[in-house]
C-alpha cells in the first residue's frame, strides 16, 4: 500500500518516501516512525510505544526518539511549532495529525491528483453549492481547508467528519464535532455506513451520497 499525504507518498512496498514526485532520503528508524504514525492516525502513540516498535528489546536514550522524529519533519517538509503532519502530545508522545489516504501499489485510491469514478464505481457527493466527484478512499469534511466540500458556515466544525469510500458503499464518522453529525436524522454515535442516496447532515449542512456502477460494469444505476 502507499500512504498519501499532502504532496508525500509513504509506499510500504518499496519503502520509500516521495515528496513532490522525488524521493527523499529516511533513514530505517525515521521510516518506520513515519508508518507507525500514519498507521495509528489519528491515535497518539506514547513515546513507550514509539520506542518498543523502533528499538525493540533494546535500551535506548531518551533523546534518540526525538531525534528521529525531528529527521522525519524535515523529510516531509514539516514544523514542530506549526505542525501540518506529525504533532507533539507533550508529557506523553506523538500524533499524525495531517489527512492522509491509502493507495493501492498502483496508485488508485484517493490522493492528491487522483481521477474520480477510477475502478468500479463513481462516488459523488451533492450538496446545497453542487455536485462533487471522488475516487475511493478517505476525506475529511468541515471547515478545514482540506475539506472535500466546502462548509464555511458557524455550526460547522474544523474537523468536523470523516468519509471512507470503498467497495460501493461509504463509511462516515463525527470527529468529536461541537454540532454534531447526522444520518437520516440520528446524531451519530459512532461510524455509520451510507449506501447510494443516503442523506446526512454535517451540522447544518446537508449533503447527499450517490453512487453508480461504471459503464464499463454493466447497467448503471442513476446517479
Amino acid at each position: 500500500m502507499r500512504l498519501a499525504f499532502a504532496e508525500c507518498v509513504l509506499d510500504t512496498e518499496t519503502r520509500r518516501l516521495l515528496c513532490g514526485g522525488e524521493p527523499v532520503h529516511l533513514t530505517l528508524k525515521a521510516y518506520e516512525l513515519l508508518l507507525a504514525l500514519l498507521e495509528a492516525r489519528p491515535r497518539a502513540l506514547s513515546k513507550g510505544e514509539l520506542r518498543a516498535q523502533l528499538w525493540p528489546d533494546t535500551h535506548v536514550l531518551e533523546a534518540n526518539l526525538p531525534n528521529v522524529v525531528a529527521e522525519a519533519r524535515e523529510a516531509v517538509g514539516d514544523d514542530a511549532r506549526q505542525p501540518r503532519f506529525i504533532r507533539t502530545v507533550h508529557g506523553f508522545g506523538y500524533a499524525f495529525c495531517g489527512e492522509a489516504v491509502e493507495q493501492a501499489a498502483d496508485g488508485t485510491g484517493e490522493s492528491p491528483g487522483a481521477q474520480p469514478g477510477t475502478g468500479r464505481y463513481v462516488y459523488r457527493l451533492a450538496w446545497e453549492g453542487g455536485l462533487v466527484a471522488l475516487a475511493e478512499g478517505e476525506y475529511l469534511l468541515g471547515r478545514h481547508p482540506h475539506s472535500v466540500v466546502p462548509m464555511d458556515r458557524d455550526t460547522v466544525s474544523r474537523r468536523h467528519a470523516r468519509l471512507r469510500i470503498t467497495g460501493g458503499e461509504a463509511v462516515l464518522e463525527d470527529l468529536g464535532s461541537r454540532n454534531g453529525t447526522f444520518v437520516r436524522g440520528e446524531r451519530l454515535e459512532g461510524p455509520a455506513r451510507l449506501a447510494d442516496g443516503d442523506e446526512f447532515r454535517v451540522g447544518s449542512v446537508s449533503v447527499t451520497f450517490r453512487v453508480s456502477l461504471t459503464q464499463t460494469e454493466g447497467e448503471t444505476r442513476d446517479a
